[in-house]
């Protein structure tokens, strides 16, 4: 949305989704760095606010409601520099959490998702697999038995991996970013969250006339293994993600230095594909992948 009299825009982008995780206030982190990473994927350097929204059951604890509230307002505060600006809350069988938060940035400013380029390389800032472990989170609550063959150190390592995840913000992308004073050589960017890394992958391949190949898969220890024992689509990269890390197509020749700029600013990455031109919108696993477990970022 364009801002009168000025070069800057307005971005907005709403989330909700189902609870994850039973306490309270690390869902209200993961819902509020959910909702934000989607500002912070075109390239928003700070979130004005965040409006939330909460649907509870009649006969859910106060104290419950007020703990998501809480872990919202303090994700907002404490790890973006930003506020909730206000929200709407609603009884409802099911409960939802999530909301809308905005920014402004310079039109020029703007990464888009779509842009990719042939011989783009492909970063991604987060490892995948998070469907998996946070479904090993719930067996191992509810049906443990299910979890036999797996060790629960390994598990519950695993597990604080992924909440850890969940609750980083991808604004150190965003950071790293503008220490260019040129940044042309990222041609598109977008989060990786419900529609899994090559859903969004091929969201990036729209109307491009291109394809991507993806040759390295860097995931949360366990989840491949958990993935094919549930019937996830871990191998086709099809696992749903919740805020989830940065995809971004930048010139090869930029590859390198940017890589290192990320880590500089403690944001984990991993070159993970290309862009060609093998079929129109075509995602491909490669035939040599590269697994690469992640245990810890």
């Amino acid at each position: 949305m364009p801002v009168p009299n000025s070069d800057l825009v307005q971005v907005k982008s709403i989330d909700i989704f189902t609870p994850i995780v039973d306490e309270p206030e690390i869902m209200g982190e993961i819902s509020a760095c959910n909702v934000t990473n989607d500002i912070f994927a075109m390239n928003v350097p700070e979130v004005s606010g965040m409006l939330v929204f909460l649907a509870i059951n009649k006969n859910t604890p106060m104290n419950i409601a007020e703990g998501i509230l809480r872990g919202i307002k303090r994700f907002m505060e404490q790890k973006i520099n930003s506020k909730v600006v206000g929200g709407h809350t609603i009884y409802s069988e099911w409960p939802l959490i999530g909301g809308e938060a905005s920014g402004f940035v310079n039109k020029n400013n703007l990464i888009r998702k779509h842009g990719v380029k042939k011989g783009d390389k492909l970063i991604l800032t987060k490892p995948i697999g998070l469907q998996a472990i946070m479904a090993a989170y719930r067996l191992q609550k509810d049906s443990p038995e299910m979890l036999e063959e797996f060790s629960s150190n390994e598990l519950s390592d695993s597990i604080k991996l992924a909440i850890n995840l969940m609750t980083t913000s991808n604004k150190g992308v965003v950071n790293t970013i503008y220490t260019y004073n040129d940044f042309s050589f990222i041609h598109a960017m977008t989060d990786v969250s419900g529609f899994g890394f090559a859903g969004h992958l091929r969201e990036m391949l729209q109307n491009s006339g291109l394809s991507a190949i993806i040759e390295t898969v860097p995931s949360i220890k366990l989840s491949k293994k958990l993935s094919e024992e549930y019937g996830y689509a871990f191998n086709d990269c099809l696992c749903s993600e919740t805020a989830g890390g940065m995809l971004i197509a930048l010139d090869p020749s930029k590859v390198e230095d940017f890589c290192n700029a990320l880590s500089s600013n403690d944001v984990s990455n991993w070159i993970v594909g290309t862009i060609d031109n093998k079929e129109d919108e075509l995602v491909r696993i490669s035939k040599k992948v590269e697994q690469i477990e992640i245990s810890k970022v």
